[in-house]
């Protein structure tokens, strides 16, 4: 079986750069040089089209920044290069990230005439008072007009990004801003945990966080409102309405293959022969547009990172997880891995049989602690 080939384009400008957000994204100086970084996607792409071979483009996501800074035009202008070169899934899924803030009726209508059939809208709150605290450039209204305008759009396939765990949240505050969510009715939710990232403003200025206890119980009471809702839980963050999975991310999490373009994309790539490649392009947008070569890396993954790298998404999934997968995403046979899951049974944090495997409800837990036994020596 073939392994699913995904794309994955950087756009790495945003308006202003959030003080928690450690993403390869710049604020906006000057005026953003539009044309000439989708001339340059356009090149990168032809570049990568060598790891393509005679596969086909199974999902499209735009990611940054704030790829919705880009006009549609543009972005019609690289999705048609991209489906000229390279046969395209029948039902390829084309996601593009937006900020709430730069979506607009006429705007949203012209990203769906450019092929564009999925969006992921970050909303991170619906409260005023968090946002500012975000750095968030939205209010609430902005994020319920931007979910009316897609929807008369045509999007029938809609992500809400939304952030728990943030500066003075109470319990109260996290249910309503999945209340508010719901009451939009998107097809899919991202609800994660805010962090501080090293070389962010929130990581050398920590903003007063809620306690440990009160963390675990927005997550346990967020996650039993979603369900009643009807939203399933199929990853550590992931939430969906009659399994409509983000599939770009789901072919991550099962160890798929993706070719990146664009400043600082990263790529993984299997060859016939079975090795596993690394790319990584050149960050820094001045120096991915000076035109002298965009890759920054090559890197082949030894054996021992392949069976790291394959659970370390893998164990992210709900569901089990079948040792044909890992045979044929790494490259392992199950026997051989046999032995690093057994001090993890003994411990109660895993369960495997001969077809499958997966984290028990203490192992969801301590998710980290089950990852690093695979760390091979």
């Amino acid at each position: 079986m073939q392994i699913p080939l995904a794309l994955y384009i950087h756009f790495p400008w945003c308006v202003q750069k959030c003080p928690y957000c450690d993403f390869n994204s710049h604020a906006l100086r000057d005026t953003m040089p539009e044309e000439q970084y989708i001339q340059a996607l356009m090149a990168d792409w032809q570049q990568d089209l060598k790891w393509v071979g005679d596969r086909e483009i199974s999902t499209i996501f735009c990611g940054g920044g704030t790829p919705s800074l880009f006009s549609a035009y543009s972005l019609s202008q690289l999705l048609g290069c991209i489906a000229k070169s390279v046969p395209l899934k029948k039902d390829v899924e084309i996601t593009l990230e937006a900020n709430p803030g730069t979506l607009g009726k006429d705007t949203l209508e012209a990203l769906r005439g450019a092929g564009i059939n999925r969006l992921s809208i970050g909303a991170q709150s619906f409260q005023a008072d968090k946002l500012r605290a975000l750095g968030r450039i939205h209010g609430p209204e902005a994020i319920y007009e931007a979910m009316q305008y897609a929807k008369q759009a045509g999007f029938t396939r809609i992500n809400l990004d939304l952030m728990h765990g943030l500066p003075q949240q109470t319990l109260n505050d996290a249910l309503y801003d999945l209340q508010q969510a719901c009451h939009t009715q998107p097809t899919h939710l991202s609800w994660y945990q805010l962090t501080l990232e090293p070389n962010t403003p929130f990581y050398r200025t920590p903003p007063p966080l809620p306690a440990e206890d009160d963390l675990i119980l927005i997550a346990e009471k967020g996650d039993a409102y979603l369900s009643a809702q009807g939203f399933q839980r199929y990853e550590i963050s992931a939430y969906s309405q009659n399994q409509d999975y983000c599939r770009h991310n789901v072919n991550y999490w099962e160890y798929g293959d993706y070719i990146g373009i664009g400043a600082g994309a990263h790529g993984k790539i299997t060859l016939k022969d079975g090795t596993i490649v690394r790319t990584a392009k050149k960050k820094h947008p001045k120096h991915y547009l000076e035109g002298a070569g965009f890759m920054q890396e090559e890197k082949v993954v030894t054996q021992k990172e392949a069976l790291f790298e394959f659970m370390l998404n893998a164990l992210r999934l709900q569901d089990k997880v079948t040792w044909r997968l890992l045979e044929q995403r790494s490259g392992w046979q199950k026997q051989a891995v046999f032995a690093y899951c057994d001090d993890l049974v003994r411990k109660g944090l895993m369960e495997y049989n001969a077809d499958y495997f997966y984290l028990t409800t203490m192992g969801k837990y301590f998710t980290n602690d089950a990852i690093s036994a695979f760390l091979v020596e």
